[in-house]
């Protein structure tokens, strides 16, 4: 996941700077690209905790033990860098800068990576650990509002844009923040067990 995770920085950088001549390619291909290594560093940093928490890179693995890491001492060490990770990529507040910026690139690279494939790679990340994680508060509360903020302020940031690609820039970031409020609350069924469980989801 990590390797194919640093590959769409590199592409993303790569045709970001298609027009090389044009400032504004060069200072968003920069900028995406340090933003988005940079987390993927985080989220590097925090799948080494977790190896070293767990003994195994398999998911299914780790997940089957989630109640035990919840009082290891590297727990929210390790939740924060993968959250770091996620956010970034998925362009959440405030590290959302950097995909508005990338609307520089050729019009079908903005549309396809960076509307659609790319920034859902961080959404994916969230999904698939939420089983791990949700035992955890803190990753409920974090995923939930962080969404919500950056779902306001890109809607916000979108009715003050006067280009095509500004609009959907800001739409799109402002989608991703509604899918990982989403993920948040939804990650409430998973923090509770039993009726209450059942509860959560039959409401």
């Amino acid at each position: 996941m990590y390797v194919f995770w640093e590959l769409t920085s590199v592409s993303s950088f790569l045709l970001i700077s298609y027009w090389y001549d044009n400032g504004n390619s060069q200072l968003g291909a920069i900028q995406s690209f340090m933003i988005t290594v940079f987390g993927g560093l985080a989220l590097l940093t925090g799948f080494i905790m977790l190896f070293l928490m767990t003994g195994t890179n398999r998911i299914t693995d780790i997940i089957d033990q989630r109640h035990h890491l919840i009082n290891h001492t590297l727990f929210i060490p390790m939740m924060l860098m993968i959250l770091l990770g996620a956010f970034t990529k998925s362009a959440q507040f405030p590290f959302h800068v950097w995909l508005p910026k990338a609307m520089a690139a050729p019009t079908p690279v903005s549309a396809y990576l960076h509307s659609a494939t790319m920034v859902k790679a961080g959404l994916y990340l969230v999904a698939r650990l939420t089983p791990l994680f949700a035992v955890s508060e803190g990753w409920i509360w974090t995923i939930t509002l962080v969404g919500l903020i950056t779902l306001f302020w890109a809607s916000l940031n979108a009715t003050k844009q006067q280009d095509l690609k500004g609009i959907l820039a800001f739409s799109t970031v402002s989608q991703l923040g509604m899918i990982m409020s989403m993920l948040g609350i939804g990650a409430v069924s998973y923090h509770f067990e039993g009726s209450q469980s059942q509860l959560y989801i039959a409401g």
